[in-house]
């Protein structure tokens, strides 16, 4: 278990899976930059982020819900988390959480938004208590969700990356640029100098070398 001081940012797990480097170069050395993605990322969560709670017949929403655990070192916010009304064991009414996670683009290939999303549902298991097994990613480009179902692969990727993601930035070290064809996408690119570096030089030394020439 972490205390409240080892927290660390729940969004940074998507970071980590998308690029090490990218990750330590935001939650290390606390650098951003931000382009048209991430730009209209933003808009997007700020959108969500309202704070406004409603119901819908036998569902309640809540957006810009508190997240945390201690389990994993995590916290941040859900989205949307809405509550869906069922019936319990004696059939006592009970409110069980979804979360809603809003993208700007289309469904991934691999599992980052996915892993981003069953944390909050471990967070909130932590806090409600509920077991968890479902959620949803809203994504902007096609105006649709995708239901996610939490199940052990996925809880056990989620729980690992939270472990690399303590390791790394307790750490205080930013790993060597590798270059891959998903760099050319990256806000990070010009900082991060992947084609340039690629693993055989520091950033300090390369920038030190180009101060040379002028």
């Amino acid at each position: 278990m972490y205390t409240e001081d080892e927290l660390l940012p729940l969004s940074a797990l998507q970071h980590l899976h998308f690029c090490e480097r990218q990750c330590a170069l935001i939650h290390v050395e606390q650098a951003w930059v931000e382009n048209l993605y991430t730009a209209e990322g933003r808009i997007m969560h700020e959108r969500a982020d309202s704070g406004i709670k409603e119901s819908r017949g036998s569902v309640r929403v809540e957006c810009s819900v508190p997240l945390r655990s201690y389990r994993l070192g995590l916290v941040g916010k859900a989205d949307v988390v809405e509550y869906h009304k069922e019936k319990g064991p004696g059939k006592k009414v009970e409110w069980q959480p979804f979360p809603v996670e809003y993208k700007r683009g289309r469904p991934k290939k691999d599992s980052c938004d996915k892993v981003q999303l069953c944390a909050q549902a471990i967070c909130l298991e932590e806090m409600t208590g509920k077991i968890v097994m479902k959620g949803a990613l809203f994504y902007g480009k096609t105006r649709r969700r995708q239901d996610v179902v939490f199940d052990e692969p996925l809880r056990s990727e989620t729980e690992k990356l939270a472990v690399e993601l303590h390791r790394l930035i307790d750490s205080r070290k930013t790993p060597k640029p590798v270059y891959s064809k998903k760099c050319d996408s990256c806000s990070f690119f010009d900082i991060c100098l992947p084609k340039k570096l690629n693993g055989k030089l520091s950033a300090a030394r390369y920038l030190a070398r180009m101060t040379e020439k002028l």
